[in-house]
């Protein structure tokens, strides 16, 4: 049998996923790495507005949640936990409500200097690709 990774999301609402996974993949604020059983320890900062994928997780055999910044936690005894500041699992995500944010944010013009809009945007492009719409 192969070695598994236990594989925690959660936010500080709630417990959004637990279980095992084959691999995990994430985006930091230095990119997009892979974390697979026998991973170095590592504490990583997750970028705002990206998805965390769990590779070999559930039946369907993936988990994605859409994660808003938080960390990333890889001990030495093939444990992760993605401790995001907000995150919703992808069957969770209203797709239609979402997709509306991002047209009203994108129809008001984003610019460099306004941060929330931004973020606004962001969130709303991370819950649609987590769900497997067209936003990524």
């Amino acid at each position: 049998m192969s070695k598994k990774l236990f594989v925690e999301i959660v936010s500080p609402e709630r417990e959004l996923w637990a279980g095992e996974g084959d691999m995990v993949i994430a985006k930091t604020v230095d990119g997009e790495f892979g974390v697979q059983p026998g991973h170095t320890p590592v504490l990583a900062l997750l970028a705002s507005g990206s998805v965390v994928r769990v590779l070999g997780g559930r039946e369907t055999g993936e988990v994605r949640a859409a994660v808003h910044g938080g960390f990333m936690s890889v001990t030495d005894d093939d444990r992760i936990s993605i401790l995001a500041e907000v995150a919703e699992l992808a069957e969770e995500v209203d797709v239609e409500r979402a997709k509306r944010a991002l047209s009203e944010v994108e129809s008001e013009g984003v610019s460099a200097e306004d941060t929330e809009a931004q973020d606004r945007a962001a969130r709303a492009r991370s819950r649609l690709a987590a769900a497997g719409g067209d936003a990524a």
